[in-house]
């Protein structure tokens, strides 16, 4: 049975510009996994025809936490805009998101491109231009938070805004598998974890991204921020709320939601 892409496409955005929460879509039809990458791919198109700017991308679900907490078992990939950039000291507008939720991220910063197959983490190593921390706002916009693998494929995997922190690392000055996060929500302690719980090295997530996108003819590009997954389960945001993340060798990172 044949998906109509772009009525899909056009289903999710308007859930985004609207603020909406909506019904899976697998509520109403089968969806592949291929079929849901078509999908994510035509929202994107779509954001960049009409102004948008693609400066990134992300890999979800790489961690056992997170595969624990959402119920699957593969990580996913999605893509960054311009307008996901969240400036540091800049609140997160909860009035512009459905489901907020958020959670530590280590981050490349590349230098080179970098497309498969056959890119190990030795080669993103050697591609990346600087390591720091993040925090990513991820925002469902299915109801109740309940979706199957291939909808949050197709919902870009949830992505909705991200910061940055301010220190920079060259990926050869610290050991990213064994870089330890404190993560605080709050000012209480939510989890912990080091870079080895994103499939052994963070380096492997981004791997696997560029591997993904070279079976489409696509490559992670110089100058890109690429997001290697959630390194403890997200953490839902409220009028108020404040999470920070502190790395070893990268520092503080924090969000505040109003």
């Amino acid at each position: 049975m044949s998906i109509d892409i772009d009525h899909w496409a056009a289903y999710l955005q308007r859930a985004v510009d609207e603020r909406t929460a909506v019904p899976a879509i697998t509520k109403s039809t089968e969806l592949s996994l291929p079929d849901a990458y078509a999908i994510q791919q035509a929202s994107i198109d779509a954001r960049v025809a009409a102004g948008g700017r693609i400066i990134g991308a992300k890999v979800g679900l790489t961690s056992r936490a997170k595969q624990q907490q959402m119920g699957v078992s593969e990580p996913v990939y999605g893509w960054l805009t311009d307008e996901m950039l969240l400036p540091a000291e800049v609140p997160v507008s909860l009035s512009e998101l459905v489901h907020p939720r958020c959670e530590p991220e280590i981050v490349f910063l590349m230098a080179h491109d970098l497309q498969g197959p056959g890119v190990t983490a030795h080669d993103v190593l050697a591609a990346t231009e600087a390591v720091c921390g993040g925090i990513e706002v991820i925002d469902s916009r299915y109801e109740a938070f309940s979706f199957t693998l291939p909808d949050v494929v197709a919902d870009n995997t949830s992505a909705a805004r991200f910061t940055l922190g301010s220190n920079r690392v060259a990926p050869d000055e610290a050991d990213l598998a064994l870089m330890g996060c404190l993560f605080e929500v709050d000012g209480e302690l939510s989890a912990t974890a080091a870079g080895a719980a994103l499939m052994g090295h963070p380096a492997e997530c981004v791997a696997m991204l560029a591997n993904h996108l070279g079976r489409q003819g696509k490559a992670i590009e110089a100058g890109w921020i690429v997001l290697a997954g959630g390194l403890t389960p997200a953490v839902h945001l409220h009028a108020g709320t404040h999470a920070t993340a502190t790395y070893a060798h990268l520092g503080r990172v924090g969000v505040r939601a109003e």
